[in-house]
């Protein structure tokens, strides 16, 4: 059904090519008209969520392979294809991606003095949404670099053109993290294509899953290949100790740019380690994993004590994503099927919930241009439905239940309990954590008497409303109801799971727990295994 819909209707290029186009369109308006410069960029990324919206409703939550593909030959000498793909581990990323994006262009305005600068701001937003989705959708190695790289360019001009008062330190270092790591990124591909080429393969071909599925590593051989590969990744999550750039980059950033960065970007090492670190070397991932675990639960608690430490609220929030993101990859080298679930579902989790408060936080600041927590108190008497708003989000990122933040984080901790139990019990250390630096900075922010400053701090806009009422929604659905989300993720991950197994010998290890199945709200791992034997 699927192969049929994508073959007349090339879906996943349109929803590639459609801010592409975007960007051309706002390029070249005539520079005196802002507000339509803003209007089309508008229309541009709002088609392209409505191209994402169509794609959750027709993907077929039972096929756990890739679906909707479109594979073209590029450049045929070099085995380069224009091939596309979305599958239950990658189809929520793209959703995600197409949705915020619209939102962080109604909601929130360039940190600009200067009108004349909207147009080339609003382009690099929907360059940056192109490239970010078209690597969400690559299943050509080569394809996937470009896209990877592409977004580098317009992040970097966001941060140094609309940020703040340290901008150009922040885009530089986040400049020079991100192109090391594709330095090796682009070594380990050009590597694998070769040595695939003549120990399985036969051909020189670039596409993902002929690799993955027909290639010969030696056991040695992969180890360095993912390990470029995964270093890459590493900067991109960012995994502690190469998670510098990261506060500098989201403290300095547009407030749109801290939205998407946190929403969307850092999403792309943590889906390349599960894309292309399990799936292309699941030996070496599963022969490393104590080395990124361990990183993990640093990262988790490590995180959780700086943001308990931040005075800037901007700068605290960022830091939780180092946190955060400790989880997500807690869940994929913990390699069990309800952990790589969890992994991939506080993927989505995360860039709602976090790039909601950087919206949030972004607000506070327009309002009253300051973002130290000891200068922000009393805001709850003042703007109840804000406060109201930023209560919602803050409870979704510290995990409770009720609200999204707590599947994923669920599913993470009992999926890696059941193989790791030492690492699983360090990282519930950092939800407690996480509970403690949140609250405590909604406390202080949002209660007690304001003083004069912040008597004057305007209520909740229309405009804001607009765009914060469909993620706290999804919040707040998905908390309730994750099933829709789940049983679209799960087949994937069970499929990946089994490839690594297969490719291993390994057994991989299954909480035999209560779960949350597709079927039904409730059933045992071990009535699952009866119904299959």
């Amino acid at each position: 059904m699927h192969a049929d819909s994508a073959l007349s209707f090339p879906i996943l290029s349109i929803l590639i090519f459609l801010p592409a186009a975007g960007a051309l369109a706002v390029t070249l308006l005539p520079q005196r008209r802002p507000e339509l410069i803003k209007m089309v960029a508008t229309l541009a990324s709002a088609a392209t969520a409505a191209m994402s919206i169509w794609l959750l409703v027709e993907f077929d939550r039972h096929d756990a392979g890739f679906q909707f593909v479109s594979q073209h030959t590029w450049i045929d000498r070099w085995g380069i294809g224009w091939n596309l793909g979305v599958d239950g581990i990658s189809l929520f990323l793209v959703v995600l991606s197409a949705v915020l994006f619209p939102l962080s262009i109604i909601a929130l305005d360039p940190h600009s003095a200067d009108p004349r600068q909207d147009k080339a701001y609003y382009a690099w937003l929907l360059i940056l949404e192109a490239g970010v989705i078209g690597s969400f959708l690559s299943l050509d190695l080569f394809l996937f670099f470009v896209c990877f790289e592409i977004v580098l360019v317009p992040m970097y001009f966001l941060i140094g053109g609309w940020g703040y008062e340290g901008r150009e330190y922040a885009a530089t270092k986040f400049f020079l993290y991100t192109m090391a790591g594709s330095a090796f990124l682009f070594v380990s591909i050009i590597a694998t294509v070769m040595i695939a080429s003549r120990n399985g393969v036969g051909h020189v071909t670039f596409d993902l899953v002929e690799i993955a599925e027909h290639a010969e590593f030696a056991a040695s051989t992969g180890r360095w290949l993912f390990f470029g590969f995964a270093v890459a990744f590493a900067v991109k999550v960012p995994i502690f100790p190469l998670h510098t750039w990261l506060p500098d980059a989201h403290t300095q950033a547009p407030t749109a740019g801290s939205v998407i960065l946190a929403g969307v970007l850092l999403k792309l090492g943590t889906y390349g380690l599960v894309r292309f670190g399990l799936f292309l070397f699941p030996e070496a991932a599963w022969w490393s994993r104590y080395l990124w675990l361990g990183l993990a639960v640093i990262g988790i608690i490590y995180g959780a004590i700086a943001a308990t430490m931040q005075k800037d609220l901007k700068r605290l929030v960022a830091y939780s994503s180092v946190a955060h993101l400790g989880f997500i990859v807690l869940g994929t080298f913990a390699v069990t099927s309800q952990a790589l679930t969890g992994a991939v579902m506080q993927m989505i989790n995360h860039g709602l919930s976090t790039g909601a408060l950087f919206m949030l936080v972004g607000m506070i600041y327009e309002r009253r241009h300051t973002r130290q927590i000891a200068e922000l108190k009393g805001i709850q008497s003042v703007a109840p439905i804000f406060a109201a708003a930023f209560m919602v989000v803050m409870l979704s990122s510290i995990g409770v239940p009720g609200l999204n933040g707590f599947i994923g984080e669920y599913l993470i901790l009992v999926g890696t309990f059941v193989a790791e139990p030492w690492y699983a019990g360090i990282a519930t250390v950092g939800v407690i954590l996480a509970a403690l630096y949140l609250l405590w900075a909604y406390q202080r922010v949002f209660h007690g008497e304001p003083d004069e400053a912040n008597r004057a701090f305007p209520e909740l806009k229309a405009r804001e409303a607009l765009a914060l009422i469909p993620v706290i929604g999804v919040i707040v659905f998905t908390g309730i109801y994750p099933k829709p989300i789940l049983e679209r993720i799960e087949p994937s991950v069970e499929a990946l799971i089994e490839h690594v197994e297969a490719k291993t010998g390994v057994d991989l290890p299954e909480p035999n727990v209560v779960t949350i199945d597709a079927d039904t709200h409730a059933s045992t791992e071990a009535e699952m295994q009866e119904g299959h034997g």
